[in-house]
């Protein structure tokens, strides 16, 4: 009777390994919701399991062990996926990694801890009159963040997560630049007097101090082997934040003080992530911060603007590939307090990785700073044209396959990644 024990349970996992199947999620033309599917691998890592990203393959799919447990959940946030043999599955893999191909697997095994930068008062969300593009798709991919705000980066507690975001805010203290048009609206006078609130709690007299401070652990975070992701207003102000270190750049309304009248002419762009040879402007009547946002009004019709994503070698150069995996290589361009950044004010040193080459705008960039990594996209919302102060948040169940929104959700799961070794 043992013996034949022993026969059954050798046969039933000789069958398992050989009907062994995958879960294989297209991410071409094929996907019914693409921002979904980026939740049911980050779903799979965060219960243990692990994935492949396809990288080049079908829009960049993901490869996962088949359990009866992840066909349903598929079925249920209404994922597109195929069910193939191991040895279908397999022979694609090989497929991939052939030299001869741009293509490459790469092996998700860590669930990124993420954090998203955004103001609290009291523990509490402060409101503000927009949204952010980033907490907007995560909560639609089902994928948990936690907010951090001053105090949490000041207490030090940045190192506990793996990726940070930062959308629409100012490191420079002049809150938006905001001060010309809303000072008399409640929502500013309250973010302003939570801002100087802290500052003051901290020891420092300015909130341009504050923010200095911030914009400091962020960059410690970064060099210690974290993971930055800015868009709209946050990436040209944290910038500009490390340039001006020590200089008055904040107009009097800000402050209560004027701007040092030779500013320009002080700031350090070697304590930048991205942009140098820049100005600030130092009108608190105007709305720009500095010369790095493309100019207003910009020159091209809404129906003709587009940026185009850069390919690159999947074996050779995998971070920037993830990074711009999509179903398109061209994306609908849309604005924001920064919309793009001018070509001449980025580094050379910086990969650009999506840009507008007519109008010398590059729209989503990338770097290296110690042993982390950052990545700044410019514009508001990828799918709000022109996103105003008050207007209502995009309903993401209408754009389930936007590719403006997938370049984010690539951030969130690049973290996830195991390091190749340097091919030699």
């Amino acid at each position: 009777m043992r013996k034949f024990l022993l026969l059954f349970v050798a046969l039933l996992a000789l069958s398992c390994k050989v009907f062994a199947v995958e879960v294989l999620i297209p991410m071409d033309d094929q996907q019914k919701n693409h921002l979904k599917a980026y939740g049911i691998t980050y779903w799979v890592l965060s219960k243990g399991g692990t994935a492949d990203w396809l990288l080049n393959y079908r829009g960049g799919s993901f490869g996962i062990p088949w359990t009866s447990t992840i066909e349903a959940e598929c079925n249920i946030r209404g994922v597109s996926y195929e069910i193939m043999p191991d040895a279908q599955y397999n022979n694609i893999k090989d497929q991939i990694e052939n030299p001869s191909t741009n293509q490459d697997v790469i092996k998700l095994e860590k669930v990124p801890k993420i954090a998203v930068y955004s103001p609290m008062v009291g523990g509490k969300p402060l409101f503000q009159p927009w949204d952010d593009a980033v907490t907007l798709v995560l909560k639609y991919a089902e994928i948990p963040y936690t907010v951090v705000y001053d105090d949490d980066l000041l207490q030090n507690k940045l190192p506990e997560y793996d990726w940070l975001h930062l959308h629409h805010e100012d490191f420079t203290g002049q809150f938006g630049k905001f001060w010309s048009q809303y000072q008399n609206f409640e929502w500013y006078q309250t973010a302003v007097k939570a801002d100087e609130a802290t500052a003051s709690r901290w020891g420092y007299q300015k909130v341009s101090q504050l923010k200095l401070a911030v914009a400091k652990k962020i960059r410690d975070f970064v060099a210690g082997g974290g993971y930055m992701f800015a868009m709209c207003s946050a990436p040209d102000s944290y910038d500009i934040a490390l340039a001006a270190d020590g200089i008055d750049i904040c107009a009097e309304p800000f402050d209560g003080d004027p701007a040092d009248p030779n500013a320009n002419k002080k700031l350090d762009f070697t304590k930048t992530f991205a942009f140098q040879n820049f100005s600030v402007d130092e009108n608190p009547y105007s709305y720009v911060k500095s010369n790095i946002d493309v100019p207003e009004p910009r020159t091209i019709p809404q129906s003709s603007d587009y940026f185009t994503l850069f390919e690159f070698s999947a074996k050779w150069d995998p971070v920037p590939t993830m990074l711009t995996q999509d179903h398109v290589r061209i994306v609908k361009g849309f604005m924001g307090q920064t919309t793009a950044f001018r070509a001449q004010y980025v580094k050379p040193t910086v990969t650009v990785m999506g840009q507008n080459k007519a109008l010398n705008e590059d729209r989503y960039i990338h770097g290296e700073f110690g042993k982390g990594m950052w990545t700044f996209y410019g514009g508001h919302d990828p799918e709000d044209y022109q996103h105003f102060v008050n207007n209502p948040p995009t309903d993401l169940s209408l754009h389930p396959n936007s590719p403006g929104y997938r370049l984010i959700l690539n951030n969130v799961l690049f973290p996830a990644a195991k390091k190749k070794k340097q091919k030699t």
